[in-house]
């Protein structure tokens, strides 16, 4: 089965726009979930809306509150939706910052950004093959699910990685952490003990190397439970639930964004695909 886009819209360079699509690049299935099961009965356990004094309600009567002074401020799905963001379908960079400059504190999840179709494969490969040439990541925002994200683009094998960001309020500061950690120097000895094991078990980074042990010994349980006649089970019968634009010619729009290109000379356009072919899945090298 195909993944589904999270997000498409544009990734925009100066005056280049490029189609893109977004995808999840983890795998939530590839760890063991459980459903809460009612015992006695046997029935998955689900959970209702409900408000004190009325019981369950409708999820077309229910409107987002924000709290102030003891009052709820209401606003309607349709108040909300209203709000114009053109980060809701551009995604523009806007700054770019060495690949290291950033600290691993405000990295959040990973996605795969990718061309929505083989016309934007050429512009798109030549904002990769440049953010790699300088060993630069670009940052820029995007509206996604409700939220507007700080995000970087990086080169990740033969496409790009988008990684979503904390923005700095949402970190909390570190010093109230570490505070009561004296500020004194290691025992020598000790540290190059330390130093020593190190570096004897340095090796290159290789995710191959590391398994969920946790999610491995899951497995072999519910696999024997499985096999094991006297294992209790309960029916898992389904139960009645409440109810691309176009793009522009590179060359001539990265040489207008410089500066250099013929200020009276029209930007070409080449014309949409008119049936966008399936985006193929990234994997990182």
């Amino acid at each position: 089965m195909a993944q589904r886009a999270l997000w498409k819209g544009q990734l925009r360079l100066s005056l280049v726009s490029i189609p893109v699509e977004l995808y999840a690049a983890h795998d939530s299935s590839a760890r063991v979930s459980f459903r809460q099961i009612h015992k006695p009965s046997g029935k998955r356990v689900h959970y209702d809306k409900t408000v004190a004094g009325v019981g369950p309600v409708k999820a077309d009567d229910i409107v987002k509150g924000y709290e102030v002074d003891g009052d709820y401020i209401l606003l309607d799905p349709d108040e909300i939706d209203a709000i114009k963001l053109e980060t809701k379908k551009t995604l523009e960079l806007i700054q770019f910052v060495g690949a290291c400059e950033i600290p691993p504190l405000y990295f959040d999840k990973p996605y795969y950004l990718v061309p929505t179709d083989d016309l934007a494969e050429d512009a798109y490969r030549v904002v990769r093959d440049a953010l790699r040439a300088t060993e630069k990541v670009g940052l820029g925002q995007m509206t996604m699910r409700g939220k507007e994200y700080l995000v970087v683009i990086k080169p990740c094998g033969d496409g790009l990685l988008l990684e979503t960001l904390y923005y700095a309020d949402e970190l909390r500061d570190s010093e109230p952490m570490f505070s009561d950690i004296k500020d004194t120097k290691a025992d020598d000895e000790l540290l190059d003990l330390a130093t020593a094991l190190i570096k004897k078990k340095t090796a290159p980074f290789d995710a191959e190397n590391f398994t969920d042990h946790y999610a491995e010994a899951l497995k072999d349980l519910i696999e024997a439970k499985k096999k094991n006649r006297k294992t209790q089970r309960v029916s898992a019968d389904e139960e009645e639930r409440p109810a691309g634009d176009n793009v522009v010619d590179l060359m001539a729009a990265l040489k207008q964004s410089l500066g250099r290109g013929d200020k009276k000379a029209a930007v070409k356009k080449k014309p949409a695909a008119k049936s966008p072919s399936k985006s193929k899945e990234r994997k990182a090298s």
